[in-house]
């Protein structure tokens, strides 16, 4: 089958050496712009590491992701660092952003050694979009809401954040904690999981469940979130800890406020030590996850779905065998699923990446039938 691909962003073009950390969202009807696809991800100006001069960064696509628009700034703090770009579609067509920010010095390894300073750490953003994403908000910040005093390293998903049915919005977030001993702070163990919380559309904000124990077993990192047809919320989160598999989940009942129990293990889902996406999908329901699927490299992204609220997974879309690495998933019509991802022929930081997917593939309980 020929599946449907084009190439928002590439490294090195429209002044800026890399691209990383994709988000996908599409408009919701009756914004100025129905159904167009919002493709976010950071543009850093000078290289491909993960500290500098980074803003970020939004191309629009009106065909379902075959072409795209100029590439638009939409959230830039002068030469230091915005970045991990948290996009939602609110149900009233606002989109919200939220987003870190921090001195373009300041590298995770100096945040989680406590060598930087708070006001040149990680700080936590938001803005907002009425037009479809066509102009912003200027930035507002809400640190002092959602992260408390003794956390070092903050990042916001990466990839979409989501509103719940009743309209809380949820923004899956993670964290580090101070070292004990002799540690110095950069130790997986300190990692740490929560999630940020809002019930009126992004007014106000607080801190939902937290889980940052230091057993080294399994530490949350990088997470992302569906909301599942039971009403419960499902995390999935990245795993740097020697659990069996670098996958962990676990569940809500309240929205995200708490955990039904600790991150655990989830080692169906085989893949390297990387960011992933999950979709819940309905009629039928098929929960959808996207990462590389090779053990210990980030390499052959693929799609797989789970049809039992995320307890076991089984391969769904195989992209190719190529280097891949962080990606995003969305739903773009009843028929089509969007997934924007990291990819290259020789690394996987070459381009950012959007394919169409049919649903029909995606649902099917063999894969390719």
């Amino acid at each position: 089958m020929t599946y449907e691909t084009s190439v928002p962003f590439r490294a090195g073009r429209e002044g800026y050496a890399s691209f990383r950390i994709p988000a996908v969202v599409t408009t919701a009807p009756g914004t100025t712009a129905p159904g167009s696809v919002l493709a976010f991800c950071e543009g850093r100006v000078g290289s491909q590491e993960d500290f500098g001069d980074i803003d970020i960064v939004l191309k629009r696509s009106a065909d379902g992701g075959r072409t795209w628009g100029p590439l638009q700034v939409v959230a830039k703090n002068g030469t230091d660092l915005a970045g991990n770009p948290a996009p939602v579609v609110l149900g009233t067509g606002r989109i919200l952003l939220v987003h870190v920010r921090n001195a373009a010095a300041a590298t995770e390894d100096a945040i989680r050694r406590g060598k930087v300073s708070a006001a040149a750490g990680r700080r936590v953003w938001v803005q907002h979009s009425d037009d479809a994403g066509l102009t912003w908000s200027a930035p507002r910040e809400i640190t002092a809401q959602v992260k408390k005093a003794h956390w070092r390293w903050y990042a916001t998903t990466p990839g979409h954040a989501i509103q719940l049915t009743g309209g809380r919005i949820v923004v899956p977030a993670n964290h580090s904690l101070p070292p004990t001993g002799t540690d110095n702070g950069t130790e997986g163990k300190y990692n740490g999981g929560h999630c940020l919380l809002s019930d009126d559309s992004g007014a106000t904000w607080r801190i939902g469940y937290i889980d940052d124990n230091t057993n080294g077993y399994i530490n949350v990192n990088e997470t992302t979130a569906a909301e599942l047809p039971d009403g419960r919320l499902y995390f999935n989160t990245r795993n740097d800890s020697p659990a069996p598999g670098n996958r962990a989940d676990a569940h809500s009942r309240d929205g995200g406020r708490s955990l039904v129990k600790p991150f655990r293990p989830q080692a169906s889902l085989t893949g390297p030590v990387v960011e992933g996406s999950v979709l819940q999908l309905r009629d039928p329901d098929v929960l959808l996850f996207s990462g590389p699927a090779d053990p210990g490299f980030r390499a052959l992204m693929t799609v797989r779905r789970s049809l039992d609220c995320g307890t076991t997974w089984e391969p769904a879309h195989t992209v190719d065998g190529l280097p891949a690495a962080y990606s995003d998933l969305v739903r773009l019509d009843e028929e089509t699923v969007g997934l924007l991802y990291e990819t290259g022929d020789f690394s996987a930081y070459e381009t950012i990446t959007f394919r169409r997917i049919p649903v029909a593939e995606l649902v099917n309980t063999r894969e390719g039938a």
